[in-house]
Order: C-alpha cells, then structure tokens, then sequence
C-alpha cells in the first residue's frame, strides 16, 4: 500500500486529458506522431489509431488536411519561438468547427482540438473594462465577477485570495440560487496544495468541464510519462474531482491572478451541472482577470505612494525634532509616542545597552530583556516580525498578551540598540469552509491500492478560536518600520557628522589652550621671579616699618608665589597630555614614604600620622606616577591637618590584572554636590577654601591614569575621603 500527500501528488503527469479534448503529440526533431489521446479516432477518421504511431501527418493528407491548411501550420513559426507559447486557430474537420491550439514544451509539439461552442447570450461590452475607474480594492473584484459571470455564466463565481500561511480566503463572490454561498469563508492550505500552485503559475486557465465523465486515456510509445502542464485538456487529480463533487458542483474553472510575479490568488468558478466553457469565453477571462490584476496592482501601489507621502511628511517633523538632541537613544525617547504610532503598534520599548524607556502597552522589563536574549540568540537579519510572538514563544519566554505581536528592530547590534514594537492578543474568530482537519481515504489505482487524504465532505461553516496572535502586520506598517530605520541611519549620520566637527573644533581649541599654558608658564616665570625679588629687596631694606605695610609686602610676595604654582600646575596639566609614556615595572613603596615625609614638612602636619601597609608593584611611567601620588597624598595631608588626629592610610592590593591603591584621611570630606566637578580643572570645594590650592591637582591625576590606562575614583562621607587609584598589573615580576 502506497501513501500519497498532497503535496506529493504528480498531477502534471496525470497519463489522462478530459473528455471535451483531443490530443495528439508529435516529437520536434523527427515530426513524427509520438502520443495521442484515446479518443482521437471520434474526430479524424482513421482506420486504425495504432497506425498514426512514427507516422507524420503528411503522411495522412486526406486525414489531417485541415489541420495541414491551417494558418499555424503554414507559418510554423512556433517551431522556433519560445516554449509554451500557445498559438489559437478554429479549424473544421468533418462538417464540425473544432478550436485548435498549439505549443511546444518538452521535445514535443501538442495539438489540441475541443469543439467550438456557440454562446448565442453571451454579451462582452467595454463597460466590464472599467476597473482603472474604480478606487476600491473590493470593486475591483466585484466588477471582475460581475463580467466573467455574463461571460461564462456559472452557479458560483468566487475570488480566492491567498493568505500569509497558505491558506486561502473567499474576499468576493457572485452567486445565484443554485449553489450556496462561501463569502469570508477560510480554506486551509492543503485544499490547494504546492504543487497545484506550481501548475496555476505556469498554466493560468483551467477547466473541468464535468467531475463526472471518465478521462480519456492518452496512448503512447514513450516509457516517460507525459507531462501535460500545459495542456488545456489535462485530466484532473481524482482527489481535486471528489473535492469538486463533496462541494456540490459538477464543473469548475480557474484563472490565476498573478500579481509582481507572485500567485495572488485564484477567480474559481463552480457549476452544479456539468457545463464546459468555450475556449474563446475562457480567453476573454482571462484577459478580463489579467485587466483587473493590474488595476488592482496600480491601485496598491497608487495607496502605498499616498501612504508613504503621508509618512514622509510625518517623518520630516520627526527629523527635525531628531536632531535637536545630542545623542540618538534621548532623540528616541523624546518622540517615543509617534514612534510607536507609525506602524500602529499598542506598544513600544527602546533599549540602549541597559537603558530602557518604554511607551504604551508593552511587557516588564525584565520579559523585555528576555526577548533581547531571544533575539541576539535566535535572529541574524535587523528587522524581525511576526504576529504569532506569544503563540510560538510565549511559554519560553514568559509572555503576557501584550506580546501576541512583535516587530524587533537592532539599530547596531554590538552597542545593543533596539527598538520593539508590540501588538496585543487578537481574538480572532476564523470560520472555515468545513472542518480543516486532514483526513485518510483509500483507494485503488491501476490495480494498486493507495492511501491518501481525502477530501473534506462537508463544507458547512468551522468556526476555529485562534490564540496567541495579533493582528498581521501589514506591509504598510513594515514599511513604516523601515523609514524608521532610515530616518535613524540619516539622523545618526548627521549628529555623527556635528560631533566629529565640534571634536576637531575642540581639539583645534584644546592644542591652542596647550600652547598657550606652556608659553605662559615659561615666559611668565622670569618676569615672576624679579618681581619676587624685588618685593624681597623693598621689605629687607625698609627696616623698620608699620606692620601694616609690612604685611602688604608680604601679600604681594605671597601672591606670587600662588602664581607660580599655579603656572608650574597648568604646564604638568599640558604635559599628562603630551608627554611620552614608558610604560614599566615600577617599586612604589620609596616614593609613597618620600612623597608622605615631605608632605608633613610641607603643610606643618608633623602630627599626621601615615600609615603604609602593602605596596604591590605597577605598571605605569617612573615621572607621571611620581606626579599621582604626590597630588593625592599631599591632598590627604593638607585637608586633614586641622583634625586632632590626622591620620592617612595607604594600601594596595590585586585584583585579577590590576592593582588598586587606597589613599584615605579623616579629613574634610567631598560634599556630594561637587562630586561632579571633582576632576575639572580650576574647581574647588567650598569647604576647601581655607587650604591652599588652585584646583588642578587632581585634573592632573585624572589625566595621568587614563594615559596610563588606569582610573581615579573616590569614596567620601564627612568623616574623610579615600581615593581609589587603579592601576595596570605587571605581566613580569621584577628578580
């Protein structure tokens, strides 16, 4: 026992045509008769059929000599054109009008012959011709039913749109008392399966004239079967006529409707009497379909150039409000709501790194961050969809009906920028011509008994509750999604293109400051160093003076000082900056005792008690670690030395490939308000106004570590401060 699938099923290769046709089929090469149908005796009189075999049809001129005289075959131009290009001519044979069509597939010419039928009610008129007219996808189909059904006059006449998964929809119907109606009814993908698609792209008219008559078999000398994909005639799968006849019908034909390449859908026509359809009639339909085809594809894209008008204009004022923000992920949070908006979404969630900011209905933040995980693991291209989120993944993630829909968009994945757009569960209500469900018939076959599916045998209405989706995602919310994008692209671009100007402006500027503090530092410092000396030489000669104007001298001497200091801090600033590094081992336990001993002398602190516990080894440069630990244990010193206690703790310890040094005093304290100038050039604490100092110390420090490839931190409360110094490890201990 064999089973065959629907999809499997060789329908192009049936090795039967339909009664209403005759077939014979001549090899290209020899032009000799190779197959012919069983019953091409009933139209050529021959007296033996077997004889036509290796034969030519000149060799039968009396037999074939209307078929001989016809304009196809005295041109012969469809020899050498194009496969499959069918060519149409009426012939008579025997006192009978008989429609005769030719092409050529596959080594073989096929004659095909079916007999002329008058349709005296028939009436065409360039009113059905008005689609371009009509502004209305709906009209559209309906103005087509309305002309095929004058021109062929069947019970029912149905437009059958393909959906998104295969399954088919009823979206227009025309119907009179005969048969009942399928208007909005949902057939499931196997009624139609791959391969019959396949056929109704190739082949775009087909008829079955009569589900009940036996096919007419086809006789041959060729051990392959004969593929008659083209075939007008060709025999009808025995599954497709039971399906035919379970429906109700006798006689069915359908004309592909093809739209950008794709098979869009089917116009199916269904008779409760058998009833063939001229050749002619059925070419008039399927020029009619093709008509409204192209009226329907102009409209769609008539809508979609409205719509991305429409978007575009929107997308102009977001542009504008895109750039009035420094950075890309606050310009999304600002027009977060019309984010949301322009594919229609119920919900939003932007993600940059681990920020995230969220509008409308969307799920917790940590199911957002499972969904992030999901879709680094399991997606490669930028833009994922789907409308079944929570149906497929909703117990593996954790979803609430919030998510039946989703739209993920990585704007660069490295930096984890995303954006997601959500839909709700849709309850939605599908009613279906029949129960869906596949059923197992058997039957026998040439002897030979097969297993297959059979087709349903009711078509009364199946009402199916579908959970865990949400409404489809239209191609105009993807393209809505993917202006997005574009905007983004073009906005990062442009802001891009500011910093990297106002970078180079600030470099320009910066190398200037550099050039101006060191030439101010040297050249000051001579001018300085007289005007000391000569305030020195005015106080020792003066003698006895009024104190008063002996402090004045003082002041100036003081200032000074201060201003030289001050220099001499802005050229170390200047120099952290430029200066080469050489980066080694370096022993800090001499330079931390050395720096703290004169310290003490320095700000009068010989109370200061200093302890130094480990002091592991780093990787940095001799001069510029010299210059951190003395910024930093001076300022321990100097901003404890008003406690009765001063005491300065230093320590370092390794952490995996760094070594980090704490510096704490029982000092002032860092209020938590200037925490964020603390490493500004020129900035002091208002409680550090009574020490001396200018506010460059720890400008320098910074700068020196992160040239060093290290970093300064801090921790402060009002009983102290302590610096945290982070330092490369040695890859090589010192012998």
């Amino acid at each position: 026992m064999n089973f065959v699938e629907c999809h499997d099923e060789p329908i192009h290769i049936p090795g039967y045509i339909q009664s209403f046709g005759y077939l014979i089929g001549i090899e290209t090469t020899s032009l000799t008769i190779t197959f012919f149908s069983e019953n091409i005796a009933d139209v050529f009189k021959v007296e033996r059929s077997e004889d036509l075999f290796g034969k030519k049809l000149s060799q039968f001129p009396e037999v074939f000599k209307t078929v001989i005289d016809s304009d196809i075959f005295k041109d012969a131009g469809f020899l050498s054109k194009r496969e499959n290009e069918t060519y149409f001519d009426k012939i008579v044979i025997n006192d009978k009008q008989y429609h005769f069509s030719v092409f050529r597939a596959n080594d073989y010419i096929f004659l095909e012959f079916e007999a002329v039928i008058e349709n005296p009610l028939k009436r065409i008129t360039n009113k059905y011709d008005n689609f371009y007219i009509i502004d209305n996808e709906q009209g559209i189909w309906d103005q087509l039913l309305n002309t095929i059904f004058n021109i062929i006059n069947y019970d029912r006449i149905m437009v059958y749109k393909f959906m998104n998964d295969g399954s088919g929809k009823v979206i227009s119907e025309k119907t009179n008392s005969h048969l009942e109606s399928y208007l909005g009814l949902h057939y499931p993908e196997h009624d139609i399966p791959r391969q019959a698609r396949e056929l109704y792209k190739k082949k775009r008219k087909r008829i079955f004239s009569n589900v009940h008559t036996e096919p007419v078999r086809i006789l041959s000398r060729e051990e392959r079967n004969i593929d008659l994909t083209f075939a007008a005639c060709r025999a009808m799968s025995p599954i497709h006529g039971q399906y035919i006849k379970n429906s109700g019908a006798s006689s069915s034909f359908s004309i592909s409707i093809i739209i950008d390449d794709q098979l869009w859908g089917l116009v199916t026509c269904q008779n409760s009497e058998p009833k063939h359809i001229d050749l002619e009639d059925r070419v008039q339909a399927g020029i009619f379909t093709v008509l409204a085809s192209n009226a329907y594809s102009s409209f769609k894209s008539k809508k979609e150039l409205e719509y991305r008008i429409d978007l575009n204009e929107r997308l102009s004022a977001l542009k504008s409000e895109f750039l009035e923000y420094g950075t890309l992920f606050d310009s999304l949070d600002f027009n977060k709501s019309q984010l949301r908006l322009m594919p229609k979404a119920d919900g939003l969630a932007i993600i940059s790194d681990n920020d995230i900011v969220t509008d409308g209905a969307t799920p917790d933040r940590e199911i957002i961050n499972k969904i992030v995980g999901w879709a680094y693991e399991n997606t490669s291209d930028n833009v994922f969809i789907s409308n079944r989120f929570l149906k497929d993944y909703g117990k593996e993630l954790g979803l609430n009906s919030d998510a039946a829909g989703i739209i993920i968009y990585f704007i660069e994945r490295s930096k984890k920028e995303i954006l997601i757009w959500f839909r709700k569960e849709f309850d939605e209500h599908i009613s279906w011509a029949g129960n869906p469900e596949k059923k197992v018939n058997t039957f026998s076959k040439n002897g030979e008994e097969m297993t297959t599916v059979s087709p349903r045998e009711s078509f009364k209405v199946f009402i199916e509750n579908i959970k865990g989706k949400s409404k489809r995602w239209s191609s105009k919310n993807q393209i809505a999604v993917h202006l997005i994008r574009d905007l983004i692209f073009e906005t990062s671009h442009k802001q891009y293109i500011t910093i990297k100007k106002l970078n180079d402006q600030l470099k320009k500027v910066n190398e200037e400051l550099d050039s101006f503090s060191y030439t101010i530092s040297h050249d000051l410092g001579t001018p300085l160093t007289v005007m000391k000396l000569n305030a020195q030489m005015l106080l020792n000669s003066l003698g006895d003076i009024d104190e008063k104007d002996k402090n004045k001298i003082k002041s100036i001497i003081g200032e000074i000082d201060n201003m030289a200091e001050m220099m001499q801090n802005v050229l170390q600033l200047s120099r952290a900056k430029h200066s080469e590094i050489k980066l080694e081992t370096i022993e800090t336990n001499q330079t931390i005792q050395k720096i703290t001993e004169n310290a003490k002398i320095m700000y009068d602190s010989r109370k200061s008690m200093v302890v130094i516990k480990e002091c592991p080894e780093v990787l940095a440069d001799k001069t510029m670690l010299h210059q951190v630990f003395l910024n930093i244990i001076n300022n321990a010193v100097k901003y404890s030395s008003d406690q009765e206690q001063p005491i300065i703790e230093i320590e370092g310890t390794e952490a995996g490939d760094k070594i980090i040094y704490r510096i704490k005093d029982n000092g002032i304290g860092i209020p938590e308000e200037n925490k964020h100038k603390m490493f500004k050039i020129f900035n002091r604490m208002d409680n550090a106004k009574k020490f001396k100092g200018n506010g460059v110390g720890l400008s320098i420090v910074h700068r020196i570590m992160n040239r060093l490839g290290g970093n300064v931190d801090y921790e402060s409360t009002k009983d102290g401060t302590c610096f945290i110094l982070t330092f490369q490890k040695p890859k090589f201990v010192k012998l």
